[in-house]
This record gives C-alpha cells, sequence and structure tokens, in this order.
C-alpha cells in the first residue's frame, strides 16, 4: 500500500472529477428549483451520488487498495470510462434516448470491472476494503436495476 501523498496524486483526476459532478448537480438543483422537473432532479441527485460520490469511493478504494505500481495510463483509461459511461446516461436518459442509457450503463460496468480488477484482495485496511467491495456490489447491482427503470419509464 502506497503512502497518502503518493495515493492522492494518482487518484487526484478522479477527485476533481468527484467534486466537480457533485457541485454541478448543486448547481442544476439550484437553477432548476424555481421550476423542477422529473429530468432535472434526476440528474441533480445522479450527478451527486453517482459521479460524485460513487466516484469519490472508488477513486479512493483504487488509490490505497491497488498495487503500488499502476500506470497513469490505466488509471486515465478507467476514468475516461466511467466518466463517458456517466455521460451517456444523462444524455441518454434526460434526452429519452434509451440506446444511449444502454451503452452508458455498459461502459460503467466494465470501468467497475476494471476497477475492482485493479484492487488486491487482503491488501489494506479492513474498513477501507469492505467499504469499497460494498460501493462495488451496490453498482453492479444498480446499474442493471437503472437501466430497467429507464426502460419502463422511457
Amino acid at each position: 500500500m502506497e503512502t497518502g501523498s503518493a495515493a492522492l496524486r494518482r487518484i487526484a483526476p478522479a477527485l476533481l472529477v468527484a467534486l466537480l459532478s457533485t457541485v454541478a448537480g448543486g448547481l442544476v438543483a439550484a437553477v432548476t428549483a424555481h421550476a423542477p422537473t422529473e429530468h432535472a432532479s434526476w440528474a441533480s441527485a445522479y450527478l451527486v451520488l453517482v459521479g460524485g460520490v460513487a466516484t469519490l469511493g472508488l477513486a479512493l478504494g483504487r488509490g490505497y487498495l491497488s498495487p503500488e505500481r499502476v500506470s497513469a495510463r490505466r488509471l486515465g483509461g478507467e476514468l475516461a470510462l466511467w466518466l463517458v459511461g456517466n455521460a451517456l446516461v444523462v444524455i441518454g436518459t434526460v434526452g429519452e434516448v434509451m440506446c444511449l442509457v444502454d451503452l452508458g450503463g455498459a461502459l460503467l460496468v466494465v470501468a467497475l470491472a476494471l476497477v475492482a480488477l485493479g484492487v488486491r484482495v487482503g491488501r489494506g485496511p479492513r474498513s477501507l476494503r469492505a467499504g469499497f467491495s460494498a460501493l462495488v456490489v451496490l453498482l453492479l447491482v444498480s446499474i442493471p436495476v437503472g437501466l430497467v427503470l429507464a426502460r419502463l419509464r422511457g
């Protein structure tokens, strides 16, 4: 396991994404508060919970539970897949284009699998391992449930 500062440097881009997504979710809520719509409320919650909180949790797990020599290219690729997947889900849901939602969901599953496979089992503090595992399971269950709900609503 790496030192705190080395791990933070590796995951800094993902932490920035988590922060920006959370701020974006808050801005969507603030801008649409006078006349909220179902899509705006959903997008705000999605940006905060998935783009912000889930990204933060995955980044922390990846940073502190991974082998020390993970290439920046691999980390960047995982983050890019996660970002594109989330963008497609949001754009597809708000624009009611189900093929984009489905493609985004598939990319999220691939990104999540890559992140989970990059973490060493048994490495790091037990509480961090448990939290990371719980987040991965929650997301793996939530993604297909979200895709089904999107189909039922669309």
